[in-house]
């Protein structure tokens, strides 16, 4: 693995009472779902570029 790219690493998700459920526009559920989105993104593209 090289330190000038190195692996991807997973969002933490929200805690359980991170969520409020009163609907917020920007829910922590779903910010965190778009984080893991572009995680999942990353690490196809880093596991193309790093083929094992």
């Amino acid at each position: 693995m090289s330190m000038d790219d190195p692996k991807p690493q997973p969002p933490t998700p929200p805690e359980p009472g991170d969520c409020c459920h009163s609907g917020c526009t920007y829910c922590v559920d779903d910010l965190y779902q778009e984080e893991l989105d572009r995680y999942r993104a990353a690490l196809k593209a880093w596991q193309a570029r790093h083929p094992e």
